[in-house]
C-alpha cells in the first residue's frame, strides 16, 4: 500500500492512469475509509493514521482552495482539481463529508 498507492493526497484507487475517474491518480472518500478500517482491524494502527492525515490534507487544501468538498481527489498532485470520467467533478458529496468528519474523529486529526 505504502510503495505503490500511498501518495501525498491519501491513496489512489488503482496503479493505472487510464483517465478515468476511478484510476490514478484519483482518490475516493469510500476507497480511504475501507483501506483505514481493514487496516486497523489487522493492527497496522500507523498506517492507516497515516493515509486519513494525507487524505483529510488534501481535504482541506481543496476547500480552501474552492470552497467545497468533491467527489474526488488528486492524490499525487493535491494542488490539482480530480478529474476524468464520464462526468465533472461533483461538490458537496454527501460520502466525503461523512468519511473526512468520522476520520478527523477517530484518528483526532
Amino acid at each position: 500500500i505504502e510503495n505503490k498507492f500511498l501518495y501525498k493526497g491519501g491513496l489512489v484507487t488503482t496503479t493505472n492512469n487510464s483517465g478515468q475517474q476511478w484510476d490514478s491518480p484519483n482518490a475516493w472518500a469510500p476507497l480511504q475509509w475501507i483501506a483505514c478500517k481493514g487496516l486497523m482491524n489487522y493492527g497496522y494502527h500507523q498506517t492507516a493514521k497515516e493515509i486519513a492525515q494525507k487524505w483529510c490534507s488534501n481535504v482541506e487544501s481543496t476547500y480552501k482552495k474552492t470552497g467545497k468538498l468533491m467527489e474526488k481527489y488528486d492524490a499525487i498532485n493535491t494542488e490539482n482539481i480530480a478529474t476524468g470520467g464520464e462526468y465533472p467533478n461533483q461538490d458537496g458529496f454527501g460520502w466525503t463529508n461523512a468519511i473526512y468528519i468520522k476520520m478527523k474523529k477517530i484518528f483526532n486529526l
